[in-house]
């Protein structure tokens, strides 16, 4: 029988010859949940010997991984901002760059906001996150996908924030009261063009939802919609925040300015480039 450490290395080097990045933490990752064991606890068994009921729990998580399917949806999970998320195929998986929108958000809001909105919200990672931090906030989550609501809604459970978060199936605006008003609307929308989710990593392109990922008008027809219609949701001084591509913001500048918006800033992502707009009525 080999050892776990043995099975470790063969799996590190199986997923690196598919092209898997970070070929031994996933593999590490992959044999950790396979047998029930934090990553952590497995090099205090490295000489433990797998036995082939073991083994036949580990094959299928690792064809998954070479295949190319998300380490994430794989494990069923990810973290952000502090919470742990359920994730599958039924929206996009949360990433860190958006944890800075959630960020610019918390460091724009000077007077904690009473009501906020977040559009699109696929696993509900935004709004659950900022229905952590401000507790006496009452936060809307939309989308236009059942199946990404419903994912949200299981997170909601997930994290206890059920009750603090109401979700509805919209486009967008389309189906939110005309008369209501937000103190924060917030989203991460589709924004990459054709081209640029045929350049994805086939971890992207092959397996999250391509209507998460591709808009139309050079990837700003989304963005745009949100834009010319949030002004007639927000409260007086209300703030929009964006995440978007980082060749959009002259123009997504130039439209909220068109729209109204009294205030405009962009902000950069983790690699420095612009990648957030906030737009204050």
């Amino acid at each position: 029988m080999p050892t776990l450490l043995e099975i470790i290395k063969k799996t590190t080097d199986f997923l690196a010859a598919k092209g898997v990045e970070s070929a031994r933490l996933n593999a590490e990752l992959l044999i950790g949940h396979a047998l029930g064991m934090k990553r952590m606890a497995l090099y205090l068994q490295f000489e433990r010997l797998l036995g082939e009921p073991e083994l036949e729990k580990i094959r299928p998580l690792v064809r998954r991984r070479s295949l190319r399917e998300p380490l994430q949806y794989i494990l069923g999970e990810t973290e952000f901002h502090g919470l742990k998320l359920k994730v599958d195929r039924r929206a996009l998986i949360p990433r860190p760059e958006t944890e800075l929108l959630v960020e610019s958000v918390i460091a724009a809001s000077l007077v904690p906001p009473g009501a906020i909105l977040d559009l699109g919200t696929g696993s509900g990672a935004i709004a659950l996150a900022l229905a952590q931090k401000f507790t006496d906030a009452k936060v809307t989550a939309t989308d236009v996908s059942e199946d990404a609501l419903a994912l949200a809604r299981e997170n909601a459970v997930l994290t206890g924030l059920q009750e603090r978060v109401g979700f509805v199936a919209s486009n967008w605006f389309t189906n939110l009261p005309a008369e209501v008003r937000f103190d924060v609307i917030v989203a991460n929308p589709p924004y990459l063009t054709a081209a640029e989710t045929a350049q994805t990593a086939p971890e992207v392109r092959g397996h999250e939802p391509g209507s998460a990922l591709t808009a139309a008008d050079e990837g700003l027809a989304d963005l745009r919609t949100i834009i010319g219609q949030a002004r007639s949701f927000l409260a007086v001084g209300g703030l929009l925040a964006l995440e978007t591509g980082i060749a959009q913001h002259v123009e997504l500048l130039r439209l909220a300015a068109a729209a109204g918006f009294a205030r405009t800033e962009s902000r950069p992502d983790l690699t420095g480039r612009d990648r957030f707009v906030l737009a204050w009525l």
